[in-house]
């Protein structure tokens, strides 16, 4: 009843029959409500002092109150059970109260008091938090995983996971599908998120998923080793949300509710046949959205973006992130550790240390005690089994190693930077063999010549072999350890006068 509306036409003088027209009441009950006024001595001055409650109460002070007033549970122990145990529920709950107090409140009402007790310590209401511009990006798997991969060959249909993401002060959603939801997906969605906001935030706030927190420590929590590695390249602070907090995170909380309408909804009728047309298709509804104007607010996703977001925002380094793989290896005899099939080398002094393999899709790393020590192109040939680099070998090694590796070609060109004889003995002793690998070894004979002799003088022994038709490596030899190669060489159009004597008979005794 409107009982402050009756009292100040009262005292307008206006008759029964009217005001209770105006406030579409019986006489009786208006009458029957003045009289109450008059005992409680209450006129329209003195009820602008009341709030309606307390006009309410005195004038009708036992409607309200039950007739048996039933105390609450202890409702702050039962809030603590149903946030610690997540299979613990209202209904269970109540019967193990109704159980300990039988005669305490129904169901119903037992739910209706937790929710006004909730009410009243402040647990159902929300925060309003201006976010800075461009400072974090949320990040989070959806919930949904539709099948709209269709197998070319076999017809089933697959299952797709869906990155989310939402960026500072616009909220922009970026979108990617991805067959799993494994780290490597996770890392490449992280990276295709910055290449599509063209920038870097200073903060990503993940939730407590394997892939990202690999142990959670509630001060402390311990990141994913290439998930940090991720950070530490982009120069970015992660965050994660605490467990169970899903509002440390709203805006792609909202955000995955938002695109499981907008994207899965819309394509909900339809089936591709590889993860590139889905994700083309999905960046056309995010195009889409990106254009769609706020409700509440002047602009839209794209074009507070540009005003606000981007300019707070860092540039991304020159070069896309590389997601590593890692190994624990211990060094063996032959100073090489394994990775992925193939023996990668080690400086030898390492042997029998315990080392970390770092492995992206083009190098392997190896480092000890945090520090790279080397490093090599990865190898994909899978007939090629070892990556070793000399400069790890012994010294023995190596020069084993020198010996072996040498071919023809490789010993020609080692010869023809020293001179063309030296070029045309090396030449005529591997065609002079049968197999050329047969004279491999007299080759190598002639190279350590010139490192005893120099270089001068195996190009002028090798001229003195050619002049007397002997091109084989102990000709040579023989050419410089004699010095021969020290005496000046004959023209081929100089003659030698032979002295006359009784035993030399001449030409003319053979006619």
């Amino acid at each position: 009843m409107k009982i402050r509306e009756a009292l100040r036409l009262r005292s307008m003088n206006i008759s029964n029959v009217e005001i209770s027209r105006s406030i579409n009441c019986s006489r009786t009950t208006l009458i029957d409500l003045f009289h109450k006024c008059d005992e409680a001595d209450l006129d329209y001055v003195k009820t602008a002092k009341l709030s309606d409650h307390e006009l309410d109460q005195l004038i009708y002070p036992q409607s309200n109150q039950p007739k048996v007033q039933i105390p609450d549970p202890d409702f702050k122990a039962i809030h603590q059970e149903l946030s610690n145990h997540a299979h613990v529920n209202r209904k269970l709950l109540w019967q193990e109260y109704h159980e300990q107090s039988p005669g305490g409140l129904a169901y119903s009402q037992f739910c209706e008091r937790y929710r006004r007790w909730c009410l009243a310590q402040g647990d159902h209401l929300t925060m309003s938090v201006d976010r800075k511009a461009g400072e974090t990006m949320e990040v989070d798997w959806a919930g949904e995983t539709p099948y709209l991969i269709c197998d070319r060959e076999t017809g089933e249909m697959k299952p797709i996971s869906l990155f989310v993401a939402s960026l500072g002060n616009s909220i922009r959603l970026y979108a990617e599908a991805f067959p799993d939801m494994t780290l490597q997906n996770w890392i490449a969605a992280h990276t295709h998120a910055l290449e599509y906001y063209g920038a870097r935030p200073r903060i990503v706030t993940p939730d407590n998923c394997k892939t990202a927190v690999k142990k959670h420590v509630r001060y402390d929590p311990i990141l994913n080793r290439t998930y940090q590695e991720w950070a530490e390249y982009y120069e970015i602070a992660v965050i994660p949300a605490r467990p169970g907090k899903p509002k440390d995170k709203p805006n792609v909380e909202k955000g995955v509710g938002w695109l499981e309408t907008w994207i899965l909804g819309r394509l909900r009728h339809r089936y591709f046949f590889s993860f590139a047309d889905l994700n083309k298709a999905i960046q056309e509804i995010l195009a889409e959205l990106d254009e769609t104007p706020y409700q509440k607010r002047a602009g839209s996703r794209l074009s507070v973006f540009r005003e606000v977001d981007l300019p707070a925002m860092r540039p991304l380094p020159a070069v896309r992130f590389e997601k590593p793989e890692f190994k624990v290896a211990k060094v063996g005899s032959n100073y090489h550790v394994e990775f992925d099939r193939t023996q990668y080398s080690v400086p030898h002094t390492y042997f029998q240390k315990q080392v970390t393999l770092r492995a992206t899709g083009t190098t392997v790393e190896i480092l000890y005690d945090n520090l790279r020590i080397c490093s090599h192109p990865r190898n994909y040939n899978p007939r090629k089994r070892y990556a070793t680099l000399p400069e790890h070998m012994p010294e023995k090694h190596r020069r084993y190693l020198e010996q072996n590796d040498w071919n023809g070609s490789r010993y020609r060109a080692w010869a023809s930077k020293i001179g063309m004889n030296t070029y045309a003995v090396i030449d005529a002793m591997l065609q002079n063999s049968a197999i050329e690998e047969q004279s491999y070894k007299t080759c190598m004979g002639l190279i350590q010549l010139g490192r005893k002799y120099g270089d001068d003088r195996l190009e002028s022994a090798c001229s003195r072999a050619r002049q007397l038709g002997g091109l084989t490596y102990t000709t040579v030899k023989n050419i410089l350890k004699n010095g021969q190669d020290l005496l000046p060489l004959l023209n081929s159009g100089d003659q030698i006068t032979l002295p006359l004597h009784e035993n030399i008979r001449g030409a003319q005794y053979y006619k």
